[in-house]
Formats: structure tokens, sequence, C-alpha cells
């Protein structure tokens, strides 16, 4: 994560979180690396539809595909996004434990998470092995899985801003 935290701090690129069954882990990765406050502009933890309701997401959304949905997930990314006017939102939401016996679509093991960058969004879904296994573990490869796909697209804007014969220290690319 810190190589991705530096190059958004080095492009002036900012990021916030929405984040459900991570509780925060990601925020607190992106916010490990020195610096951060620069570009982190915040973050919630949404942990009931309730929460992500008031912060933002239709609730026409969850109740149409459910709150754990790539739907939803997007509609995270998109409210953390305009909420703190930053130019990345990533929207964590899914099943760490047990069945979640408030929402009929929660499969144990089951993540989705949206990344929206500029006009650029990824949908991304998880399906983690949930026996033996602690909420934290699960949470740090979630995390480990969000982190790798911020890291794909950050190294897909370098090449395609080397290709174009941008120099590094001028890749603002949002």
């Amino acid at each position: 994560m810190e190589e991705f935290v530096t190059y958004l701090i080095e492009h002036g690129i900012s990021i916030s979180t929405m984040e459900s069954c991570t509780s925060g882990l990601l925020a607190s990765a992106i916010t490990d690396t020195e610096g951060a406050s620069a570009i982190f502009k915040g973050g919630f933890v949404t942990y009931s539809n309730e929460a992500k309701i008031r912060q933002g997401v239709p609730a026409e959304v969850i109740g149409t595909f459910g709150v754990y949905s790539p739907q939803t997930a997007e509609a995270m990314a998109e409210a953390c996004r305009m909420a703190y006017q930053a130019q990345i939102g990533v929207g964590v939401t899914g099943t760490t434990g047990n069945t979640d016996p408030s929402n009929a679509d929660s499969v144990p093991g089951e993540v989705f998470y949206a990344v929206l960058w500029g006009e650029e969004k990824r949908n991304c879904r998880l399906e983690l092995a949930t026996r033996g296994r602690s909420r934290h573990e699960l949470k740090r490869d979630i995390v480990r899985a969000v982190s790798e796909t911020l890291r794909e697209m950050m190294w897909q804007r370098r090449s395609a801003a080397e290709t174009a014969g941008i120099p590094a220290r001028k890749q603002n690319i949002l």
C-alpha cells in the first residue's frame, strides 16, 4: 500500500473510503504511510444498511440489488467520493463471518468492492474461505485484494502516461 499512497501524494490525487466488512482497516492501511493526510480525505465505516443510506448510498440500490452486491459497493464508492470531493472512492461490502440475519443476501466469505478513479471503475468480487479463520484475518485478505487493485490501476495510469511521453513528475492523471 505504501507505494500506492506515495504515488498519490507525489501526484496530488485524493482518496476516500466507505467500508462495511473491513471496519476501517482499509483507511488504516492507507494512513499507515507518512504524509497520507495530504491525500486521504476521510472515510466512513458503515456497518449497517442505515449507516450506508445516511452517508449517501441510495436505499433503492440496497433494496433492489441487496446490500452485498457490486451495485452497492459502487454506490458506496461514489457516495464517499462525492462526500469528500475525492478523485478516488473505494466501497467495500460483504460478509466475513456467519450469515447476516438482517440481510437475506448474506453469503459468508462473499465480498464486493468497487474503485472509482476519475472515469474508470472496477467492480470486484471475492470468495474467501472462512472456516477456521478469524474475522481479522479475512479483513486483512480483503484489504490486500483492494490494495492490489489500486496498485494495478496506478500502474496502468503510469504506463499510459509514459506511452504519451509525460514525464513521471507531471503525471497527475485523474
